[in-house]
């Protein structure tokens, strides 16, 4: 009893960090009906900042890492994102007034990473003084495209035999739409640029600095989206709710579960095992709908991106984060 009132207690002073209050900032001025609106250029454009960052700070770290650390933990991040996907196809994919494409659909972003999600993690981790390897954020590809890949073959599989149509589905044209997508495009580069090249003086002198000042702006954008979307998940049925309020949790345990097994073999930090659980509780908002909405044209995107938006991104961030970090404060 007492642990668990302490997790809660940890977990509950987390809301107070800038991160988590810029998002709930947002869903409330939202529902009073702001007129103030931020061009999606400006999101695209923060998100790219905030994800080349990361991966310049990613990349630095590859650099001087044993590559061998790493095996493990992206194996996990491998695993967890095409389980995610199977976990979705025998749940909510068979519940009634669910159609199946939409159930696998919105399993598929949910197995897919949040960039802004990661970000967020991040200078929360940073804030609390959670250590964590440099790379761990290079693990989003490895849970991020599998994801989409096993999402998009099981639901065009699904419709091929619903239709009567044999036939092959190509896989790296779904690849080739995952590595082109906004978001892990700005991850990769960053990886490449911080892992070939010298760019310690840019990263210190303009990209580090910037880094919360652009999270607090994406949040409050992210928490007026999840409230406008909230209406959107009201056309669908219910079990999508459902989901995108128990999957953020369960995923996440999963994650956290693996990252400490990571823990013991390898040596894998508290905050990596906190990232690991953390990507694997957000659900994709930048890449991953435009990827599925051109690999299953048949899902609804108001059930898989209204589930994502106004209700599991939210959870993932506001509850997930100082959950996953408060529960290594106590395991680790």
């Amino acid at each position: 009893m007492d642990a668990l009132l302490e997790l809660m207690n940890r977990v509950l002073s987390q809301f107070q960090s800038p991160t988590l209050a810029f998002l709930i900032g947002g869903i409330v001025i939202a529902a009073l009906g702001t007129r103030l609106s931020i061009s999606e250029s400006i999101y695209k454009f923060i998100v790219f900042m905030l994800l080349l960052k990361v991966g310049l700070n990613g990349g630095m770290a590859i650099r001087e890492a044993n590559l061998a650390e790493m095996v493990l933990p992206a194996l996990f991040a491998v695993l967890i994102g095409i389980g995610i996907v199977l976990l979705s196809r025998v749940t909510l994919a068979m519940l009634p007034a669910v159609r199946t494409e939409d159930g696998i659909a919105t399993g598929g972003l949910f197995g897919a990473v949040s960039g802004s999600t990661l970000a967020a993690a991040i200078v929360v981790l940073e804030s609390e003084g959670l250590e964590y390897e440099a790379w761990a954020p290079a693990l989003y590809p490895f849970m991020d495209i599998p994801a989409l890949v096993v999402a998009i073959v099981l639901a065009n599989l699904y419709l091929k035999r619903k239709d009567g149509v044999t036939g092959k589905v190509h896989i790296w044209p779904i690849v080739k739409e995952s590595l082109q997508g906004s978001a892990l495009s700005a991850l990769l580069l960053g990886i490449a640029l911080g892992l070939l090249t010298r760019p310690e003086s840019v990263y210190e002198s303009f990209y580090d600095p910037l880094f919360r000042g652009l999270l607090s702006i994406l949040m409050l954008i992210m928490g007026m989206e999840a409230y406008s979307r909230i209406q959107e998940l009201r056309r669908v049925a219910h079990w999508f709710a459902v989901y995108a309020a128990l999957a953020p949790v369960v995923h996440g345990l999963v994650a956290f579960g693996l990252g400490y097994i990571a823990h013991v073999l390898t040596g894998f930090s508290p905050g990596g095992v906190v990232i690991l659980a953390v990507i694997a509780a957000s659900s994709s908002d930048i890449s991953g709908p435009p990827t599925l909405r051109a690999g299953i044209p048949q899902a609804n995107p108001s059930a898989y991106v209204g589930a994502s938006t106004s209700v599991g991104t939210p959870i993932a961030i506001a509850i997930g984060i100082p959950f996953y970090i408060a529960l290594a404060e106590i395991v680790f």
